[in-house]
Protein backbone atom coordinates (compact mmCIF):
# COMPACT_ATOMS: atom_id res chain seq x y z
CA UNK A 1 0.00 0.00 0.00
CA UNK A 2 1.35 3.22 -0.91
CA UNK A 3 2.34 5.81 1.90
CA UNK A 4 3.11 9.67 1.66
CA UNK A 5 6.57 10.04 2.80
CA UNK A 6 6.63 10.96 6.88
CA UNK A 7 9.49 13.93 6.59
CA UNK A 8 9.77 15.33 2.75
CA UNK A 9 11.70 18.08 2.08
CA UNK A 10 9.47 21.13 1.35
CA UNK A 11 11.73 22.08 -1.62
CA UNK A 12 10.92 18.71 -2.93
CA UNK A 13 6.96 18.01 -2.64
CA UNK A 14 3.57 19.81 -2.84
CA UNK A 15 -0.24 18.43 -3.55
CA UNK A 16 0.82 17.76 -7.17
CA UNK A 17 3.99 15.30 -7.38
CA UNK A 18 3.01 13.41 -4.13
CA UNK A 19 2.60 10.11 -3.95
CA UNK A 20 -1.28 9.26 -5.09
CA UNK A 21 -2.18 7.07 -2.13
CA UNK A 22 -4.00 3.59 -2.69
CA UNK A 23 -7.35 5.13 -1.70
CA UNK A 24 -6.88 7.61 -4.35
CA UNK A 25 -6.52 5.62 -7.28
CA UNK A 26 -9.77 5.08 -9.77
CA UNK A 27 -8.88 4.37 -13.06
CA UNK A 28 -9.43 0.56 -13.98
CA UNK A 29 -9.16 -1.18 -17.20
CA UNK A 30 -11.10 0.95 -19.36
CA UNK A 31 -10.26 4.31 -18.28
CA UNK A 32 -6.51 3.01 -19.26
CA UNK A 33 -7.99 2.26 -22.37
CA UNK A 34 -10.06 4.87 -23.43
CA UNK A 35 -7.06 7.15 -22.43
CA UNK A 36 -5.16 5.59 -25.14
CA UNK A 37 -8.21 5.54 -27.22
CA UNK A 38 -8.91 9.34 -26.63
CA UNK A 39 -5.10 10.24 -27.68
CA UNK A 40 -4.55 7.88 -30.19
CA UNK A 41 -7.65 9.15 -32.18
CA UNK A 42 -6.07 12.22 -33.65
CA UNK A 43 -5.13 13.87 -36.69
CA UNK A 44 -1.72 13.47 -36.67
CA UNK A 45 -1.77 9.47 -36.26
CA UNK A 46 -4.49 9.81 -39.13
CA UNK A 47 -1.93 12.09 -41.19
CA UNK A 48 0.68 9.38 -40.11
CA UNK A 49 -0.14 6.13 -41.99
CA UNK A 50 -1.06 8.87 -44.60
CA UNK A 51 2.27 10.05 -45.02
CA UNK A 52 3.64 6.73 -45.16
CA UNK A 53 1.75 6.56 -48.56
CA UNK A 54 3.15 9.29 -49.91
CA UNK A 55 6.47 7.91 -49.49
CA UNK A 56 5.58 5.12 -51.53
CA UNK A 57 4.36 2.56 -49.65
CA UNK A 58 1.06 0.13 -49.81
CA UNK A 59 -1.69 0.27 -47.47
CA UNK A 60 -0.51 -2.79 -45.67
CA UNK A 61 2.97 -1.86 -45.69
CA UNK A 62 2.15 1.41 -44.19
CA UNK A 63 -0.82 0.13 -41.44
CA UNK A 64 1.68 -2.84 -40.61
CA UNK A 65 4.64 -0.45 -39.97
CA UNK A 66 2.44 1.21 -37.62
CA UNK A 67 1.35 -1.58 -35.87
CA UNK A 68 5.01 -3.30 -35.49
CA UNK A 69 5.91 0.11 -34.12
CA UNK A 70 3.20 -0.05 -31.85
CA UNK A 71 3.80 -3.07 -30.12
CA UNK A 72 7.70 -2.14 -29.77
CA UNK A 73 6.97 0.62 -28.22
CA UNK A 74 4.00 -0.54 -25.89
CA UNK A 75 7.00 -2.14 -23.95
CA UNK A 76 8.84 0.56 -22.35
CA UNK A 77 5.36 1.84 -21.47
CA UNK A 78 4.31 -0.73 -19.51
CA UNK A 79 7.76 -1.45 -18.31
CA UNK A 80 7.92 2.56 -17.47
CA UNK A 81 3.98 2.27 -16.07
CA UNK A 82 5.19 -0.05 -13.18
CA UNK A 83 6.39 2.08 -10.54
CA UNK A 84 3.85 4.60 -11.17
CA UNK A 85 1.06 1.91 -10.23
CA UNK A 86 3.45 0.60 -7.40
CA UNK A 87 4.72 3.72 -5.46
CA UNK A 88 1.74 6.56 -6.72
CA UNK A 89 4.43 8.68 -8.17
CA UNK A 90 4.80 10.81 -11.20
CA UNK A 91 7.21 10.76 -14.30
CA UNK A 92 9.52 13.69 -12.69
CA UNK A 93 9.53 11.95 -8.95
CA UNK A 94 10.37 8.77 -10.88
CA UNK A 95 13.32 10.39 -12.79
CA UNK A 96 14.96 11.71 -9.19
CA UNK A 97 15.85 7.80 -8.41
CA UNK A 98 17.92 7.50 -11.78
CA UNK A 99 19.26 10.83 -12.46
CA UNK A 100 19.16 12.31 -8.74
CA UNK A 101 17.27 14.35 -7.36
CA UNK A 102 18.61 17.72 -8.92
CA UNK A 103 19.44 15.33 -12.28
CA UNK A 104 15.42 15.04 -12.86
CA UNK A 105 15.11 18.23 -14.18
CA UNK A 106 17.17 17.25 -17.20
CA UNK A 107 14.89 14.29 -18.48
CA UNK A 108 11.95 16.37 -17.01
CA UNK A 109 12.52 19.40 -18.83
CA UNK A 110 13.84 17.84 -22.41
CA UNK A 111 10.19 15.70 -22.31
CA UNK A 112 8.81 18.86 -21.32
CA UNK A 113 10.27 20.81 -24.07
CA UNK A 114 8.76 17.79 -27.03
CA UNK A 115 5.30 18.26 -25.53
CA UNK A 116 5.20 21.83 -25.87
CA UNK A 117 6.25 21.70 -29.48
CA UNK A 118 3.13 18.79 -29.70
CA UNK A 119 0.84 20.98 -27.94
CA UNK A 120 1.50 23.84 -30.22
CA UNK A 121 1.07 21.70 -33.59
CA UNK A 122 -2.16 19.83 -31.86
CA UNK A 123 -3.69 23.02 -31.20
CA UNK A 124 -3.16 24.20 -34.97
CA UNK A 125 -4.97 21.47 -35.91
CA UNK A 126 -7.42 22.20 -33.82
CA UNK A 127 -7.06 25.32 -34.36
CA UNK A 128 -7.46 24.40 -38.69
CA UNK A 129 -10.62 22.28 -37.72
CA UNK A 130 -12.42 25.90 -36.56
CA UNK A 131 -11.46 27.76 -39.72
CA UNK A 132 -12.48 24.63 -42.01
CA UNK A 133 -16.10 24.61 -40.42
CA UNK A 134 -16.61 28.58 -40.22
CA UNK A 135 -15.74 28.93 -43.84
CA UNK A 136 -18.03 26.49 -44.78
CA UNK A 137 -20.61 28.30 -42.53
CA UNK A 138 -20.09 31.64 -43.81
CA UNK A 139 -20.03 30.37 -47.39
CA UNK A 140 -16.18 30.99 -47.75
CA UNK A 141 -15.40 34.23 -47.25
CA UNK A 142 -12.43 34.14 -44.63
CA UNK A 143 -9.39 35.05 -46.22
CA UNK A 144 -6.54 32.25 -45.87
CA UNK A 145 -4.22 34.79 -46.89
CA UNK A 146 -0.95 34.51 -44.83
CA UNK A 147 0.39 37.71 -42.29
CA UNK A 148 4.04 38.32 -43.46
CA UNK A 149 6.32 36.48 -41.06
CA UNK A 150 3.96 34.78 -38.66
CA UNK A 151 3.07 32.42 -42.12
CA UNK A 152 -1.05 32.37 -41.25
CA UNK A 153 -3.75 34.68 -42.10
CA UNK A 154 -5.82 36.68 -39.75
CA UNK A 155 -8.74 34.28 -39.13
CA UNK A 156 -6.68 31.05 -39.10
CA UNK A 157 -5.02 33.26 -36.18
CA UNK A 158 -8.09 33.79 -34.55
CA UNK A 159 -9.17 30.02 -34.60
CA UNK A 160 -5.75 28.88 -33.56
CA UNK A 161 -6.47 31.15 -30.08
CA UNK A 162 -10.26 30.09 -29.36
CA UNK A 163 -9.70 26.46 -29.28
CA UNK A 164 -6.09 27.60 -27.50
CA UNK A 165 -8.80 28.79 -24.79
CA UNK A 166 -10.93 26.21 -24.96
CA UNK A 167 -7.81 24.17 -23.39
CA UNK A 168 -6.82 26.29 -21.37
CA UNK A 169 -10.58 26.36 -19.39
CA UNK A 170 -10.07 22.49 -19.49
CA UNK A 171 -6.46 22.35 -17.81
CA UNK A 172 -7.82 25.45 -15.30
CA UNK A 173 -9.91 22.81 -13.54
CA UNK A 174 -7.18 20.14 -13.48
CA UNK A 175 -6.00 16.06 -14.08
CA UNK A 176 -9.29 14.47 -13.49
CA UNK A 177 -11.00 16.55 -15.82
CA UNK A 178 -8.72 15.01 -18.41
CA UNK A 179 -10.17 11.35 -17.25
CA UNK A 180 -13.46 12.67 -18.06
CA UNK A 181 -12.88 13.69 -20.94
CA UNK A 182 -11.37 11.08 -22.16
CA UNK A 183 -14.06 8.42 -21.33
CA UNK A 184 -16.82 10.64 -22.27
CA UNK A 185 -14.82 11.40 -25.79
CA UNK A 186 -13.69 7.97 -26.85
CA UNK A 187 -16.15 6.12 -27.80
CA UNK A 188 -18.08 9.58 -29.67
CA UNK A 189 -14.51 9.32 -31.93
CA UNK A 190 -14.27 5.55 -32.73
CA UNK A 191 -17.62 5.98 -33.81
CA UNK A 192 -16.86 9.28 -35.93
CA UNK A 193 -13.48 7.98 -37.14
CA UNK A 194 -15.95 4.40 -38.67
CA UNK A 195 -18.49 6.76 -40.44
CA UNK A 196 -15.33 8.56 -42.06
CA UNK A 197 -14.21 5.28 -43.85
CA UNK A 198 -17.55 4.14 -44.68
CA UNK A 199 -18.23 7.66 -46.76
CA UNK A 200 -14.75 6.70 -48.47
CA UNK A 201 -16.27 2.82 -48.80
CA UNK A 202 -19.56 4.31 -50.49
CA UNK A 203 -17.88 7.20 -52.56
CA UNK A 204 -15.21 4.79 -53.58
CA UNK A 205 -16.85 2.27 -54.70
CA UNK A 206 -15.91 -0.47 -52.42
CA UNK A 207 -12.45 -1.52 -50.86
CA UNK A 208 -11.00 -2.67 -54.07
CA UNK A 209 -10.51 1.02 -55.75
CA UNK A 210 -9.68 2.51 -52.25
CA UNK A 211 -6.31 0.04 -51.83
CA UNK A 212 -5.56 -0.79 -55.19
CA UNK A 213 -2.71 1.15 -55.01
CA UNK A 214 0.75 -0.82 -55.04
CA UNK A 215 3.74 -0.53 -53.56
CA UNK A 216 6.06 1.52 -55.19
CA UNK A 217 9.38 -0.72 -53.90
CA UNK A 218 7.64 -3.94 -55.78
CA UNK A 219 9.23 -5.48 -58.33
CA UNK A 220 8.39 -3.71 -61.41
CA UNK A 221 7.77 -0.30 -59.67
CA UNK A 222 9.59 3.09 -59.41
CA UNK A 223 11.64 2.48 -55.84
CA UNK A 224 11.86 -1.46 -56.85
CA UNK A 225 14.21 -2.81 -53.78
CA UNK A 226 14.64 0.45 -51.71
CA UNK A 227 11.67 -0.85 -49.43
CA UNK A 228 13.75 -0.39 -46.45
CA UNK A 229 15.88 2.66 -46.47
CA UNK A 230 11.92 3.76 -46.16
CA UNK A 231 10.89 1.03 -43.49
CA UNK A 232 13.68 1.34 -40.91
CA UNK A 233 13.13 4.89 -40.84
CA UNK A 234 10.06 4.97 -40.66
CA UNK A 235 9.67 2.14 -37.96
CA UNK A 236 11.67 4.53 -35.77
CA UNK A 237 9.05 7.10 -36.25
CA UNK A 238 6.28 5.18 -35.44
CA UNK A 239 8.40 4.42 -32.18
CA UNK A 240 8.88 8.06 -31.67
CA UNK A 241 5.60 9.14 -31.94
CA UNK A 242 4.60 7.73 -28.53
CA UNK A 243 8.37 7.77 -26.82
CA UNK A 244 7.01 11.02 -25.47
CA UNK A 245 4.24 8.98 -23.12
CA UNK A 246 6.70 5.68 -23.01
CA UNK A 247 8.66 8.03 -20.13
CA UNK A 248 5.91 10.10 -18.47
CA UNK A 249 3.16 7.00 -18.41
CA UNK A 250 3.27 6.96 -14.77
CA UNK A 251 1.92 10.38 -14.81
CA UNK A 252 -1.60 8.75 -15.45
CA UNK A 253 -0.70 5.25 -14.14
CA UNK A 254 -0.41 6.39 -10.49
CA UNK A 255 -4.27 6.49 -10.57
CA UNK A 256 -4.88 2.94 -11.81
CA UNK A 257 -6.05 0.88 -9.55
CA UNK A 258 -3.72 -2.31 -10.35
CA UNK A 259 -0.98 -3.26 -12.45
CA UNK A 260 -3.70 -5.80 -13.97
CA UNK A 261 -5.36 -2.23 -15.21
CA UNK A 262 -2.44 -0.41 -16.02
CA UNK A 263 -1.49 -3.23 -18.32
CA UNK A 264 -4.33 -4.43 -19.83
CA UNK A 265 -5.50 -0.87 -20.33
CA UNK A 266 -2.46 0.23 -22.48
CA UNK A 267 -2.21 -3.25 -24.41
CA UNK A 268 -6.05 -2.80 -25.30
CA UNK A 269 -5.94 0.70 -25.99
CA UNK A 270 -2.83 1.14 -27.77
CA UNK A 271 -1.87 -0.85 -30.41
CA UNK A 272 -5.09 -2.06 -31.64
CA UNK A 273 -6.72 1.54 -31.86
CA UNK A 274 -3.28 3.30 -33.96
CA UNK A 275 -3.58 0.21 -36.01
CA UNK A 276 -7.11 0.97 -36.50
CA UNK A 277 -7.07 4.36 -36.91
CA UNK A 278 -4.12 4.40 -38.92
CA UNK A 279 -6.22 2.15 -42.00
CA UNK A 280 -9.04 4.68 -41.49
CA UNK A 281 -6.20 7.39 -42.50
CA UNK A 282 -4.74 5.48 -45.28
CA UNK A 283 -7.93 4.06 -46.90
CA UNK A 284 -9.55 7.26 -46.44
CA UNK A 285 -6.33 9.02 -48.68
CA UNK A 286 -6.14 6.21 -51.16
CA UNK A 287 -9.74 6.96 -51.73
CA UNK A 288 -9.28 10.33 -52.51
CA UNK A 289 -7.23 9.94 -55.13
CA UNK A 290 -10.10 8.14 -56.90
CA UNK A 291 -12.89 10.38 -55.96
CA UNK A 292 -11.03 13.64 -56.47
CA UNK A 293 -8.03 13.02 -58.43
CA UNK A 294 -5.45 13.47 -55.90
CA UNK A 295 -4.51 12.46 -52.82
CA UNK A 296 -5.41 14.62 -49.51
CA UNK A 297 -3.65 13.88 -46.34
CA UNK A 298 -5.08 16.68 -43.96
CA UNK A 299 -8.53 15.23 -42.68
CA UNK A 300 -9.53 18.90 -42.08
CA UNK A 301 -8.94 20.11 -45.47
CA UNK A 302 -11.20 16.72 -46.95
CA UNK A 303 -13.92 17.14 -44.89
CA UNK A 304 -14.11 21.26 -46.20
CA UNK A 305 -14.05 19.45 -50.00
CA UNK A 306 -16.75 17.22 -49.03
CA UNK A 307 -19.66 19.61 -48.79
CA UNK A 308 -22.86 19.85 -46.88
CA UNK A 309 -23.19 22.20 -44.08
CA UNK A 310 -24.05 19.27 -41.86
CA UNK A 311 -21.42 16.89 -42.52
CA UNK A 312 -18.89 18.72 -42.46
CA UNK A 313 -19.97 20.32 -39.00
CA UNK A 314 -20.29 16.83 -37.57
CA UNK A 315 -16.72 15.71 -38.95
CA UNK A 316 -15.27 18.53 -38.19
CA UNK A 317 -16.43 18.36 -33.77
CA UNK A 318 -15.50 15.21 -34.31
CA UNK A 319 -11.92 16.20 -35.63
CA UNK A 320 -11.85 18.85 -32.68
CA UNK A 321 -13.03 16.45 -29.91
CA UNK A 322 -10.30 14.40 -31.06
CA UNK A 323 -7.84 16.91 -31.15
CA UNK A 324 -8.88 18.60 -27.48
CA UNK A 325 -8.23 15.14 -26.18
CA UNK A 326 -4.97 14.15 -27.33
CA UNK A 327 -3.64 17.14 -26.51
CA UNK A 328 -4.79 17.77 -23.15
CA UNK A 329 -3.84 14.37 -22.18
CA UNK A 330 -0.87 13.88 -23.95
CA UNK A 331 1.15 17.04 -23.79
CA UNK A 332 0.12 19.11 -20.90
CA UNK A 333 0.55 16.66 -18.18
CA UNK A 334 4.50 16.02 -18.38
CA UNK A 335 5.39 19.41 -18.89
CA UNK A 336 3.26 20.94 -16.36
CA UNK A 337 4.75 18.15 -13.79
CA UNK A 338 8.33 18.90 -14.86
CA UNK A 339 7.90 22.83 -14.23
CA UNK A 340 6.58 21.45 -10.13
CA UNK A 341 9.01 19.18 -9.90
CA UNK A 342 11.43 22.54 -10.48
CA UNK A 343 9.75 24.77 -7.77
CA UNK A 344 7.05 22.84 -6.06
CA UNK A 345 6.57 25.61 -3.84
CA UNK A 346 5.78 27.96 -6.39
CA UNK A 347 4.47 26.02 -9.35
CA UNK A 348 1.25 24.24 -8.91
CA UNK A 349 -0.15 21.97 -12.01
CA UNK A 350 -2.15 25.40 -13.48
CA UNK A 351 0.66 27.23 -13.41
CA UNK A 352 2.86 24.75 -15.64
CA UNK A 353 -0.37 24.17 -17.64
CA UNK A 354 -0.29 27.72 -18.69
CA UNK A 355 3.11 27.79 -19.03
CA UNK A 356 3.12 25.10 -21.67
CA UNK A 357 0.48 26.50 -23.31
CA UNK A 358 2.42 29.76 -23.86
CA UNK A 359 4.73 28.22 -25.24
CA UNK A 360 2.83 26.06 -27.70
CA UNK A 361 1.55 29.68 -29.27
CA UNK A 362 5.28 30.82 -29.03
CA UNK A 363 6.88 27.84 -31.22
CA UNK A 364 4.59 28.57 -34.26
CA UNK A 365 3.11 25.12 -34.84
CA UNK A 366 1.95 25.64 -38.38
CA UNK A 367 5.58 26.10 -39.46
CA UNK A 368 6.63 22.57 -37.76
CA UNK A 369 3.61 21.14 -40.22
CA UNK A 370 4.27 23.11 -43.30
CA UNK A 371 6.33 19.79 -44.12
CA UNK A 372 5.27 16.23 -44.40
CA UNK A 373 8.35 14.37 -44.79
CA UNK A 374 9.77 16.94 -42.16
CA UNK A 375 7.39 15.88 -39.46
CA UNK A 376 8.42 12.31 -39.59
CA UNK A 377 11.90 12.57 -40.67
CA UNK A 378 13.18 15.16 -38.78
CA UNK A 379 10.29 15.90 -35.79
CA UNK A 380 9.41 12.49 -34.84
CA UNK A 381 13.15 10.78 -35.42
CA UNK A 382 14.76 13.72 -34.15
CA UNK A 383 13.44 14.11 -30.46
CA UNK A 384 13.34 10.04 -30.51
CA UNK A 385 17.27 10.30 -30.28
CA UNK A 386 16.24 11.99 -27.02
CA UNK A 387 13.79 10.03 -25.62
CA UNK A 388 15.14 7.01 -26.35
CA UNK A 389 17.72 7.28 -24.04
CA UNK A 390 15.80 8.42 -21.06
CA UNK A 391 13.95 5.66 -21.74
CA UNK A 392 16.74 3.43 -21.21
CA UNK A 393 18.75 4.90 -17.87
CA UNK A 394 14.86 4.23 -17.04
CA UNK A 395 14.24 0.64 -17.14
CA UNK A 396 17.64 0.11 -16.77
CA UNK A 397 17.61 1.52 -13.19
CA UNK A 398 14.76 0.26 -11.75
CA UNK A 399 14.25 -3.14 -13.30
CA UNK A 400 18.11 -4.14 -13.68
CA UNK A 401 19.76 -1.76 -11.11
CA UNK A 402 16.92 -1.42 -8.10
CA UNK A 403 15.19 -4.79 -9.22
CA UNK A 404 11.78 -2.35 -8.80
CA UNK A 405 12.25 -1.19 -5.55
CA UNK A 406 12.69 2.15 -4.49
CA UNK A 407 12.85 4.32 -1.44
CA UNK A 408 9.79 6.51 -1.71
CA UNK A 409 10.85 8.24 1.67
CA UNK A 410 14.53 9.22 -0.40
CA UNK A 411 12.51 10.64 -3.29
CA UNK A 412 11.22 13.37 -1.98
CA UNK A 413 14.59 14.04 0.45
CA UNK A 414 17.55 16.17 -0.87
CA UNK A 415 19.71 14.01 2.15
CA UNK A 416 18.79 10.51 0.80
CA UNK A 417 20.16 7.81 -1.33
CA UNK A 418 19.30 9.61 -4.40
CA UNK A 419 21.70 12.49 -3.58
CA UNK A 420 24.61 10.93 -5.77
CA UNK A 421 27.29 13.86 -6.44
CA UNK A 422 25.31 17.68 -5.38
CA UNK A 423 22.10 15.83 -6.74
CA UNK A 424 23.17 14.12 -10.02
CA UNK A 425 23.80 10.71 -10.36
CA UNK A 426 26.89 10.80 -12.67
CA UNK A 427 26.11 7.69 -13.89
CA UNK A 428 22.72 8.17 -15.56
CA UNK A 429 24.26 11.73 -16.71
CA UNK A 430 27.60 9.68 -18.64
CA UNK A 431 25.32 7.23 -20.34
CA UNK A 432 22.56 10.11 -21.44
CA UNK A 433 25.42 11.87 -23.10
CA UNK A 434 27.14 8.48 -24.10
CA UNK A 435 23.52 7.42 -26.27
CA UNK A 436 22.47 10.90 -27.70
CA UNK A 437 26.41 10.92 -29.46
CA UNK A 438 25.78 8.70 -32.05
CA UNK A 439 22.55 10.26 -33.61
CA UNK A 440 23.77 13.79 -32.99
CA UNK A 441 26.01 14.12 -36.38
CA UNK A 442 23.19 12.30 -38.37
CA UNK A 443 20.35 14.91 -37.13
CA UNK A 444 22.36 17.84 -37.67
CA UNK A 445 22.60 16.35 -41.44
CA UNK A 446 18.69 16.07 -41.60
CA UNK A 447 18.36 19.71 -40.44
CA UNK A 448 21.10 20.95 -42.77
CA UNK A 449 23.14 22.61 -40.30
CA UNK A 450 26.17 21.02 -41.58
CA UNK A 451 26.60 19.53 -45.72
CA UNK A 452 27.41 15.89 -44.92
CA UNK A 453 28.60 12.89 -42.58
CA UNK A 454 30.12 9.57 -42.89
CA UNK A 455 27.44 7.15 -44.16
CA UNK A 456 27.87 5.35 -40.94
CA UNK A 457 25.95 8.32 -38.86
CA UNK A 458 23.25 8.52 -41.06
CA UNK A 459 21.95 5.00 -40.49
CA UNK A 460 22.81 4.98 -37.06
CA UNK A 461 20.13 8.70 -37.26
CA UNK A 462 18.02 6.14 -39.20
CA UNK A 463 17.53 3.81 -35.74
CA UNK A 464 18.09 6.78 -33.41
CA UNK A 465 15.44 5.27 -30.69
CA UNK A 466 16.87 1.82 -30.77
CA UNK A 467 19.99 3.03 -30.83
CA UNK A 468 19.91 5.45 -27.95
CA UNK A 469 17.69 3.71 -25.63
CA UNK A 470 19.96 0.39 -25.81
CA UNK A 471 23.25 2.40 -25.51
CA UNK A 472 21.68 4.31 -22.31
CA UNK A 473 20.33 0.82 -21.13
CA UNK A 474 23.60 -1.42 -20.77
CA UNK A 475 25.98 1.89 -19.98
CA UNK A 476 23.89 3.05 -16.98
CA UNK A 477 23.41 -0.34 -15.64
CA UNK A 478 27.13 -1.09 -16.33
CA UNK A 479 27.94 2.62 -14.67
CA UNK A 480 26.01 1.71 -11.81
CA UNK A 481 27.53 -1.82 -10.99
CA UNK A 482 31.14 0.33 -11.10
CA UNK A 483 30.51 4.10 -9.88
CA UNK A 484 29.50 4.30 -6.02
CA UNK A 485 26.16 5.54 -5.91
CA UNK A 486 24.72 5.21 -2.58
CA UNK A 487 22.93 3.23 -0.29
CA UNK A 488 19.39 2.49 -0.60
CA UNK A 489 18.49 3.17 2.86
CA UNK A 490 17.87 7.07 3.48
CA UNK A 491 20.22 8.27 6.17
CA UNK A 492 19.58 9.58 9.43
CA UNK A 493 17.59 13.33 9.41
CA UNK A 494 20.37 16.00 10.23
CA UNK A 495 18.95 18.10 13.02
Amino acid sequence: MTESPQHPDASLINDDIRPVLSAERHWSVMDMASLWIGMVVCVPTYMLAAGLISQGMSWSEAVGTVLLGNLIVLVPMILNGHPGTKYGVPFPVLARAAFGIRGAHVPSLLRALVACGWFGIQTWMGGSAIFQLANVALGGVLDATPLGFIGISFSQLVCFFIFWGVQVAILWRGVESIRALEVWAAPFLIAMGLALLGWAYSEAGGFGPMLATPSQFAVGGPKEGQLASVFFPSLTAMVGFWATLSLNIPDFTRYAKTQRDQVLGQAIGLPATMTLFAFIGVAVTSATTVIYGEAIWDPTVLVGRIGGLLTVGLSLFALIIATLSTNIAANVVSPANAMINADPQRITFRMGAMVTAVLGVLMMPWKLMADPTGYIFTWLIGYSALLGPIGGVLVADYFLVRKTVLDVEGLYRNEGPYTYTGGFNPAAMIALGLAIAPSLPGFLHQVKLVESVPAVFDQLYTYAWFVGFAVALVTHTALMALLPHGSFTPPARRA
